[in-house]
């Protein structure tokens, strides 16, 4: 039986990543939160794949209204460093990332996959989590679905505004709207 992480505090990390300059540094969750940053957190399957890079991109797209939000955006597989940047090296029009305004990391290991139960043991691989912890390093939104089918940037936009607002958002509230 899986566990509840949803008001918990959120397994830390630190992880190898391509950071926006293209080169490699790291990626951590105290990090954030000693900068007092909300954090996104997406797990993805696979780098050179067809779901992924809409996701991963549109996501890039909208980084400038997450930052907005003081939070920070880290894109994760189980890929390794040198495959992300080759990745990211591709043009978009050749199923490439290009340029990125967010870290891409690395869990080689898989230990952060499984933290966050995601992995998919057998084939070494994440599902598609996407998971918004606080600058306390609470874990706030966990939402896990399948390989085939991407995420709502707008809709991840539309919870973390929620959650910020500290109140009650009612069934569709959308920011700007009262809270019960």
């Amino acid at each position: 039986m899986a566990e509840r992480m949803v008001g918990k505090q959120a397994p830390r990390f630190e992880m190898e990543a391509v950071l926006p300059n293209k080169e490699f540094g790291k990626v951590s969750l105290e990090e954030n939160m000693k900068n007092d940053k909300w954090t996104v957190l997406f797990f993805y399957p696979m780098d050179f794949t067809f779901v992924c890079p809409t996701e991963i991109v549109a996501m890039s797209d909208s980084y400038e209204l997450f930052q907005d939000l003081d939070a920070e955006i880290i894109g994760v597989s189980t890929d390794t460093i040198h495959t992300h940047l080759a990745w990211i090296n591709t043009d978009r029009e050749k199923n490439g990332l290009g340029q990125l305004k967010y870290p891409l990391a690395a869990d080689t290991n898989h230990t952060v996959s499984r933290d966050y139960g995601v992995l998919i043991e057998e084939q070494g691989v994440a599902l598609r989590g996407l998971f918004i912890i606080n600058p306390e390093g609470e874990l706030q939104y966990s939402v896990v679905n399948d390989l085939n089918v991407g995420r709502s940037v707008d809709e991840t936009l539309r919870v973390l505004q929620a959650l910020q607002t500290g109140g009650l958002c009612p069934a569709n509230w959308k920011p700007g709207q009262a809270t019960l």
